[in-house]
């Protein structure tokens, strides 16, 4: 590795909500520079202004914080090297444009968008694809066939045009990638891409290349979609005279849809049934809301080690690392080559893991918003009664309430299948009994109750199983739940009675 210091971007488009693919970037731009003690920078690539949705950089930012993903620099952190929003920067493109058609690597094209649409349709019609570029640039209309009068009298006029990059005749590019190896591309099967627009906004290609060299970026960790863009990019160090200092370049694989094939897109989720976006996203056009991994009640922590683990291998059987873990374990090289398949239940086992690691205590505060959303008040010591006893069933803080809602809200209904196999005529009976016993117990705490219920029991020969599943059922209102005791010592002494009594005069 250089001796320069380590610098990577992540820049996305805010064209919309960062979803699983994105965020991946994120994480392994963010892990190799923490492993190299570099810089991790947030840049803004919003050159699309068509595409361009206002809400999208805040979403952006607002996920990489709840990832723990803070960048050093960036829109908003500050940092040497900005502005660091593409648009904010559009006048020092022009500069470098100007330089390439100057010294013959680019030319200017006024081709309509009316006459490309007709040479591609004549070309489909010819079952072949039209490519601007090599084989046809010296017949269309732009500065390499034009003389220099008129190339400046159609500027001049205010006549439309893009900058062109003019790809050399049968060159070979090459190109060592970090995680593919050495690739190679011969540029006769490349076109001549827009690399600067009339508006005077650059395109993805030419304001990727001028920033990450004015940026000082030193790796550029980007997904499989970009290597057909590899050539380009190289050609462009080249024709501006950076080749030297370019930076490397490591293509990550497709994140891949959990069945059938391609690429995990954003519309997946919904369609399938889990989240793929960090935070929750508001569609401004819709107002339709996709859920999202915060939401559905994933912790950040859960939510990194899942994505760390698509892509990258650690050469280890180790699944759980903590993000210092990773920091210390990550290498590009480790980065596989094929595809990975996102797999949702292995989401929601990571989760249920650092579930099970937090402290009771934390739990309990997690869960308590849950009770004021539906109005519900209670102590804390009997959240965390409740969260202690229940934890090991739940993979999630709404789980909390799912398995356990029976300690904060009396059933109103009983499970039908139990009542038919455990409600007998003479249980009423017995129950007033088990009740009449409850009120005469003074020290009401699981140990105590279940002493003075397992004498009586032996007392009156009943057998435990005609008296304990019925009890359940009024307490909890089906066969669920953890030890029967326990359960009236959390309920309290008057809920339990009040229950009992209540489930002899609603269960027939």
């Amino acid at each position: 590795m250089s001796d320069k210091k380590v610098r990577v971007r992540f820049a996305p488009s805010p064209t919309g909500p960062l979803h699983i693919g994105g965020l991946r970037t994120a994480l392994f731009n963010y892990l190799f520079a923490k492993k190299n003690e570099g810089d991790f920078i947030l840049r803004i690539e919003d050159t699309d202004q068509n595409r361009y949705v206002e809400e999208a950089e805040d979403y952006i930012v607002r996920s990489l914080k709840w990832c723990g993903l803070v960048p050093d620099e960036g829109p908003g952190f500050g940092g040497n090297y900005g502005p660091y929003r593409q648009s904010e920067r559009k006048d020092i493109y022009k500069e470098y444009a100007d330089k390439l058609i100057a010294d013959g690597w680019a030319y200017y094209s006024f081709d309509t968008p009316e006459k490309l649409d007709q040479l591609r349709t004549e070309a489909e019609q010819n079952k072949q694809v039209f490519a601007y570029g090599i084989e046809n640039r010296g017949n269309l209309n732009n500065s390499l066939t034009l003389s220099e009068n008129e190339v400046k009298a159609k500027i001049e006029s205010g006549e439309s045009f893009v900058v062109r990059f003019k790809m050399p005749e049968n060159t070979n590019v090459t190109e060592v990638d970090v995680v593919r190896g050495s690739v190679t591309f011969n540029t006769n099967q490349l076109d001549d891409k827009v690399i600067f627009k009339s508006g005077g906004m650059p395109t993805y290609h030419l304001a990727n290349v001028v920033d990450d060299h004015l940026m000082k970026i030193t790796q550029v960790i980007r997904g499989e979609e970009w290597l057909p863009s590899l050539p380009l990019h190289v050609l462009l160090y080249r024709a501006l005279g950076w080749e030297d200092t370019k930076p490397r370049f490591a293509h990550m694989p497709l994140t891949l849809k959990p069945q059938g094939k391609g690429k995990l897109s954003k519309r997946d989720g919904d369609k399938m049934g889990f989240p793929v976006f960090p935070l929750a996203w508001k569609d401004p056009k819709t107002d339709l809301i996709s859920r999202s991994y915060k939401e559905d009640g994933y912790f950040p922590e859960a939510f990194i080690n899942m994505l760390a683990m698509l892509g990258w291998s650690p050469g280890t059987e180790q699944e759980i690392f903590s993000m210092d873990e990773l920091i210390k374990s990550f290498s590009l090289e480790r980065i596989v080559k094929a595809g990975s398949r996102f797999d949702p239940e292995k989401a929601k086992w990571y989760n249920k893991h650092y579930f099970q690691q937090k402290p009771d205590s934390e739990l309990a505060e997690l869960f308590k918003p849950l009770l004021i959303e539906k109005s519900i008040s209670s102590s804390d010591e009997k959240i965390l009664k409740v969260v202690t006893e229940i934890k090991e069933r739940c993979e999630f803080v709404s789980d909390i309430w799912e398995q356990g809602n029976y300690f904060f809200e009396a059933p109103t209904s009983y499970d039908e299948k139990s009542v038919k196999k455990r409600w007998k005529e003479d249980t009423p009976k017995k129950l007033s009994s088990i009740a009449d016993l409850f009120e005469s117990i003074e020290n009401w705490s699981a140990n105590a109750i279940k002493e003075s219920f397992s004498s009586f029991m032996n007392e009156k020969e009943w057998g435990f199983g005609i008296v304990m599943n019925p009890l359940r059922l009024c307490l909890v209102g089906g066969n669920i739940g953890p030890d029967l005791f326990v359960i009236c010592e959390i309920l309290g002494k008057e809920e339990t009675i009040s229950r009992i009594k209540n489930g002899i005069e609603k269960i027939i």
